[in-house]
């Protein structure tokens, strides 16, 4: 199963990313070892994610949700909107 997902960040900033493994990502970006983004924005949370079957829909999912606007991803994570 792979993953793509949402992460608030102490400044209430948004990061999006891919894995295979959301417990091990969510402790990678907490211990500074995540992304060079998130290294300086911690702790940092879940907010939001979705399950795909395999690496290139988890990342064709990851650079939609970038494309996103703040506003949109912030829908996404309270439900509000269709997968979009």
């Amino acid at each position: 199963m792979c993953y793509a997902y949402i992460l608030k960040c102490a400044d209430s900033t948004l990061y999006g990313g891919w894995t295979d493994n959301l417990e091990r990502r969510l402790a990678a970006h907490n211990s500074g070892k995540g992304s060079k983004y998130t290294r300086a924005r911690l702790p940092v949370e879940l907010a939001y994610f979705e399950e795909f079957e395999t690496k290139q829909e988890a990342q064709r999912r990851e650079f939609a949700i970038k494309k996103l606007t703040r506003e949109k991803k912030l829908a996404l994570i309270e439900g509000k909107t269709p997968n979009t």
